[in-house]
């Protein structure tokens, strides 16, 4: 076992289930509740990243007239919102941390059906092949959503609701912790991935950077025009311009068994570390 392998499989997922305990510290159950009750953000940030992310995406790959491996990179990308990385920057830039789980969650037990079919119609549009067949693990994937996300939460929000001082007075140095996680786990990807990750940002380095953009802006706007401030509009934000990067690579290298096709994926990973750092660092420190 190599060391992206270490990382991928063992280190990222531990350091990710000890973040999102951190979160779980800050959580109550009314949280969750008012979402449901009021459930206008997690429709817009779940149309957000349903439907227009990919639409976005297609559009990039057409204006850039990009090759059909990068082309299908990239709408691999385009049909994995969120993940957990983007509650972590939820998390450390002071948005509204049970709506990014909450769209997480929805979103991860969604895509598992429509991964298969828009990334089917997708290949075949750009390789004029219509016989590959796109097959997600289902039950792999709800039980890592179970096992890195909500397990982790669950445990931090029942100790916050037996030991509320104790997870009030955690706060802030689990906050601190998951933004130390962020940068190590940048580093350590970029020093063990420095040869592709060069290729990448070569071939793909603006499309990626574009589509991290757009999607961002396309969160704060449609937040904004429904209505949705403060912390909840932050969440949007994220949810909106971060994927999950781990399940696109997963998807272009095992599934499709491609590695040309991960390539927008390790592009597009430096650019949501570097803007999702700039939100940690402009927002976490409000507030302290």
């Amino acid at each position: 076992m190599d060391i992206t392998m270490i990382i991928g499989q063992i280190f990222l997922p531990i350091s990710l289930a000890v973040i999102m305990f951190g979160m779980g510290l800050s959580l109550v159950t009314g949280d969750f509740t008012r979402l449901f009750t009021y459930p206008k953000a997690v429709l817009v940030g779940l149309c957000n990243q349903l439907l227009f992310l990919p639409l976005i995406g297609f559009a990039i790959v057409v204006l850039f007239d990009l090759n059909p491996s990068m082309a299908i990179g990239v709408m691999i990308l385009s049909v994995c919102p969120g993940g957990p990385t983007s509650n972590l920057i939820t998390q450390v830039s002071r948005g509204n941390i049970g709506l990014s789980v909450t769209l997480t969650a929805l979103a991860s037990l969604i895509t598992v059906f429509t991964i298969p079919i828009l990334l089917s119609k997708a290949i075949a549009y750009f390789t004029g092949d219509s016989d590959v067949i796109i097959q997600l693990p289902i039950i792999e994937t709800m039980l890592q959503i179970l096992v890195i996300t909500v397990i982790p939460v669950s445990i931090g929000m029942m100790i916050r609701k037996r030991r509320e001082a104790f997870a009030l007075r955690m706060e802030k140095p689990m906050r601190t912790a998951s933004t130390v996680l962020f940068v190590v786990i940048f580093l350590i990807i970029v020093i063990a991935n420095i040869d592709n990750l060069t290729q990448a940002m070569k071939e793909v380095g603006l499309p990626t950077l574009l589509l991290n953009l757009s999607t961002m802006g396309l969160g704060y706007l449609s937040a904004k025009l429904f209505g949705i401030t403060g912390k909840s509009q932050i969440s949007i934000t994220i949810e909106s311009g971060i994927q999950n990067g781990t399940l696109a690579f997963v998807i272009a290298t095992t599934i499709l068994n491609n590695l040309e096709m991960g390539l927008p994926t390790g592009a597009y990973s430096i650019w949501m570390f570097i803007t999702g750092g700039f939100l940690m660092w402009r927002l976490g420190k409000k507030g302290d």
